[in-house]
């Protein structure tokens, strides 16, 4: 139905449970991906996918639904939260069926927003209070559904005061790189790092990663912290290198900065301009980033594997990657999602999920990383499974690179790590043939 007549049958349904006759609730829905769908094959494409969510909605609402925004749209749903909620999951169910288009196939998902009338607004409230519910799911990464919440509002006015923040944290010096070691599973000494990104608000201290990168990418900003972490890293490595510390340092790629056209190049700059080698830079991304079906996406894949990085497959095992796919890309590496590595010690499923992940992952001559490692049975379990490499708290938790530094020097606290012999060897000039 257009505008006009949903706002007309909202304010029916709130006469009605006026007169005490129940309650409604009224969903708000928004796609997740249209954007990478345009990106990938056009927006005439996108826009009979988009027809097609517009039909779905429609008739798995009943008619109740009102499109609000291009990809956005309103359902009344009658009943009490509990309905709400399984209304919501059949909408998401719904739209994430695939959308078979003009000989291509398509994937969607969506992020649900969850307003309950009286309890959750007023008729002028109710449908911004959805739409905050809403976005509530897109900061945490979309793909999901919740209910509004009275501190929402609050937090609404938190982000636009934390992302005004954010705006001048890079000029003002307040990022900094935490690094979290690898460890062999063999010899179990470590041998890489992974760089963690942290913000040091003067004023509100340390600021999580989960709290302001969901911003950055939302907003826009994630691309020049991106390369703020590539530049950072290399430069580390460098001075690491100077001082006869030699190993891998692992970044974090945003699906933002893999549809970039010049991040390939950047990361290209960045290894030349700090002499480091290609081999020595692993850039970590996501399962669900790899998996996108994109010219973009593949176009960046292949010009990294021209570069010569280490590519690894980040929280593999919560997506939808195939074998057909994982031997397409030039990845060196999966890292287990750490789901499963917290749950080895009790679940045999987990035991069997991660057993099957490396021996897939060393048919396709790909090394394993597991994340997570907590515990002594974790560790062993892993080990005897053929894990290549383990990282997490049984090892160490991120640290700051002087004291990573200090840590393999023996001029740090006394812990139950060591250091690879082989990372102090006479540092040599770095072979910058493969950046040629």
């Amino acid at each position: 139905m257009n505008r006009a007549r949903f706002d007309l049958a909202l304010d029916e349904e709130c006469l009605r449970c006026d007169r005490g006759a129940g309650g409604f609730c009224l969903l708000y829905v928004d796609m997740d991906n249209l954007r990478s769908i345009n990106d990938a094959f056009g927006h005439d494409h996108g826009d009979a996918v988009l027809r097609e969510a517009a039909r779905r909605v429609a008739e798995l609402s009943g008619g109740t639904a009102c499109r609000i925004a291009a990809d956005e749209f309103a359902v009344i749903t009658q009943g009490d939260l509990k309905q709400g909620h399984d209304a919501a999951e059949m909408l998401r169910a719904g739209l994430s069926q695939p959308f078979h288009m003009a000989g291509q196939l398509s994937h969607l998902t969506c992020s649900v927003g969850i307003a309950a009338y009286p309890a959750h607004g007023s008729r002028p409230m109710l449908l911004g209070n959805a739409i905050l519910a809403m976005r509530t799911v897109k900061l945490a990464g979309g793909a999901g559904q919740a209910e509004y919440q009275a501190q929402m509002g609050v937090g609404k006015r938190e982000q636009a005061a934390l992302l005004s923040e954010l705006r001048v944290a890079l000029e003002r010096g307040q990022f900094e790189l935490y690094f979290q070691p690898k460890v062999d599973a063999g010899s179990l000494q470590i041998t890489a790092a992974e760089a963690l990104l942290r913000w040091r608000h003067p004023q509100r201290g340390m600021i999580s990663p989960g709290l302001f990168i969901p911003l950055a990418e939302r907003h826009g900003l994630i691309a020049a912290i991106g390369n703020w972490v590539l530049e950072e890293a290399c430069r580390q490595s460098a001075q690491w290198r100077e001082r006869g510390l030699r190993m891998r340092v692992a970044i974090n790629l945003s699906g933002y900065q893999m549809r970039q056209d010049d991040f390939v190049d950047r990361i290209r700059a960045a290894l030349v301009a700090h002499r480091i080698p290609a081999g020595r830079l692993t850039c970590e991304i996501t399962e669900s980033v790899a998996m996108e079906d994109t010219q973009a996406t593949q176009q960046a894949f292949e010009r990294l594997r021209a570069v010569g990085v280490h590519v690894s497959i980040d929280d593999f095992g919560t997506g939808y990657s195939s074998l057909a796919s994982l031997r397409r890309l030039p990845a060196a590496e999966l890292k287990i999602d750490r789901a499963f590595v917290c749950d080895l010690d009790s679940s045999v499923d987990a035991r069997s999920i991660a057993q099957a992940i490396v021996q897939m992952a060393h048919t396709l001559g790909l090394r394993v990383v597991a994340e997570g490692v907590e515990t002594e049975a974790q560790r062993d379990f892993l080990v005897s499974m053929g894990c290549d490499e383990l990282q997490g708290y049984l090892f160490a938790k991120p640290m700051t690179a002087k004291a990573l530094e200090l840590w393999a020097t023996n001029d740090g606290p006394e812990t139950d790590g060591a250091f690879s012999a082989s990372l102090f060897d006479e540092t040599r000039p770095a072979d910058l043939t493969s950046l040629n």
